[in-house]
């Protein structure tokens, strides 16, 4: 009996420990600004890297940018793109990114480095995605805005929210979207969706579309 005490004694005492240290793991985390976000928010970062990386991913307003020149430390920058679409330089002032792939940034700041160095080699990598959100608001597990990764569906922006409270309307779900000036309203019946009766109000979602829950 007095063993069993004891093992007992050690595995709590273990427990209180392994806390501690996951505790203190995660304030420093916050400290540093660090994100403490579970598995599946994490995946959903580094999918929303993963397109950015691709070499069709065109550059919008508010996405961060990391801009080498090699052997240049004092050129290279880590900007943001401005609300105009532009991003500033060192010696080349301002240029227009937003509307280009990476790779044609790269171009355009590599020709105009070339009046000032001999074969300038440089390198655009996109660091954030903040152009293209999209938004989900109401009774949702975690309402707010998200990356929006290529080809993604209503469906699949409502999984990325962690499902609906149990207050959800799920017949009565929309999506508003801004187009040529005006914002629409587009029905989305959650249970005659997952049933296959109307698939085509699963639509690929745009930049800036918010989905209501209600």
């Amino acid at each position: 009996m007095r063993r069993f005490l004891m093992s007992g004694s050690v595995t709590l005492l273990a427990l209180v420990v392994i806390t501690a240290l996951a505790l203190a793991r995660d304030s420093q985390r916050q400290a540093k600004g660090e994100s403490t976000l579970g598995p599946a928010a994490i995946s959903q970062e580094q999918k929303a890297l993963s397109a950015a990386a691709d070499p069709t991913y065109v550059i919008g307003p508010e996405d961060g940018l990391d801009i080498s020149v090699w052997k240049e430390p004092d050129v290279s920058r880590a900007v943001p793109v401005r609300p105009d679409g532009k991003i500033s330089l060192p010696l080349l002032n301002d240029i227009q990114a937003a509307g280009l792939t990476p790779m044609q940034l790269q171009a355009v700041v590599t020709e105009g480095l070339k009046k000032f160095f001999t074969g300038p080699q440089v390198t655009v990598i996109v660091t954030q995605i903040n152009s293209r959100r999209i938004y989900v608001m109401g009774e949702v597990a975690r309402p707010g805005a998200f990356p929006m990764l290529p080809n993604m569906t209503i469906l699949q922006a409502l999984s990325t929210a962690g499902g609906f409270s149990q207050y959800a309307k799920l017949s009565g779900i929309y999506l508003l979207r801004t187009e040529r000036g005006a914002q629409v309203t587009l029905p989305f019946n959650y249970r005659e969706v997952i049933r296959g009766r109307r698939p085509e109000q699963n639509i690929t979602l745009k930049p800036g579309d918010t989905i209501v829950v209600p």
